[in-house]
């Protein structure tokens, strides 16, 4: 059994299986990251990704188009990061009962729309969609493990990847990145230069939504092929509990989610070389040292400042 751990062929899939599991929560993180960096905290990450999920399959199923789910996917999650621009920096609805009333809402509308949708379906027979193809990068792919690994994974693999390194520019290396992380730190300094503090908590809170309905859209387009009612498995708030770990910043965020996936890769692998473990306790073990570790970062260093505080001008 400890050979088959050792192997390379372990390591291959152990590897790969990561950068799979990680993808959607790379890109709810990414999401969540821009969207308190503009001093929202947005808790309906959860329910978004379902919205995302449901509205991507519905969309692929009917049109018979991964990309026109895709993209339905993210206009999905757009319309609910919206809603929590529009209670939080509007309306100055508490964002903590804003973003669970936010899950509440997502996660019942996908399966009361599942259900009208395929009400002629029954449990063993599901309604399915063809999912999104492994692509191999040439010459890269032949690279031996890391290429196995890295270079042969999903379109949207791909996309999560280089959104870490866009949104890392974005923020530290362009004026609106700046203007959008001094507005996490202190909006009425912002506001004092005349810049419109609702336009950029908007586009940052419908940008995170926007990620979330992404990361949903991998969960039934690149990965399951259908859609139950708890796909996302917590993703949504073990995407939360990454920005908090990584510290507010996109490439300990990424590491943060790497890790997520290495362990739920892990439990995976192990269960399919046949050890005879609790399998349940397997399940569990990623989530528990996410719980640890965010524990271990308890003092929140690189939070903004202003992080779920609505702005009043006086």
């Amino acid at each position: 059994m400890l050979n088959d751990i050792l192997s390379i062929s372990f390591l291959i899939s152990l590897l790969s299986g990561m950068l799979r599991i990680a993808t959607p929560i790379i890109f709810a993180a990414i999401g969540e990251l821009v969207t308190e960096r503009s001093g929202i905290l947005n808790l309906g990450v959860e329910g978004t990704m379902l919205m995302g999920a449901f509205v991507g399959f519905v969309i692929t199923y009917r049109s018979g188009s991964l990309w026109f789910g895709v993209l339905a996917a993210v206009l999905a999650g757009g319309v609910m990061g919206l809603l929590m621009a529009f209670m939080s920096s509007s309306l100055k609805v508490d964002q903590t009962v804003t973003g669970l009333a936010l899950n509440i809402f997502g996660s019942g509308l996908a399966f009361y729309g599942y259900r009208v949708t395929f009400k002629d379906f029954v449990s063993e027979n599901l309604p399915t969609v063809q999912t999104f193809k492994v692509i191999e990068i040439p010459l890269l792919s032949r690279i031996p493990v890391l290429g196995q690994t890295i270079f042969t994974q999903h379109m949207l693999t791909y996309l999560a990847l280089f959104l870490v390194f866009l949104v890392y520019f974005f923020l530290y290396r362009t004026k609106y990145g700046l203007e959008l992380r001094c507005l996490g730190e202190n909006p009425r300094a912002v506001d004092m230069r005349g810049i419109n503090i609702h336009l950029y908590q908007y586009l940052a809170v419908m940008f995170g939504g926007m990620m979330a309905g992404l990361g949903g859209a991998f969960l039934t387009l690149a990965s399951a092929g259908l859609f139950v009612p708890d796909i996302a498995a917590g993703r949504g708030w073990i995407a939360i509990a990454i920005v908090i770990f990584g510290g507010w910043r996109p490439f300990p965020i990424l590491a943060a989610a790497l890790f997520f996936g290495l362990l739920d890769s892990f439990q995976v692998q192990v269960q399919g070389i046949g050890i005879h473990f609790p399998y349940q306790l397997l399940l569990a073990l990623p989530y528990v040292l996410t719980i640890v570790a965010i524990a271990v970062s308890r003092n929140r260093q690189g939070a903004p400042l202003s992080l779920g505080i609505p702005y009043n001008r006086e």
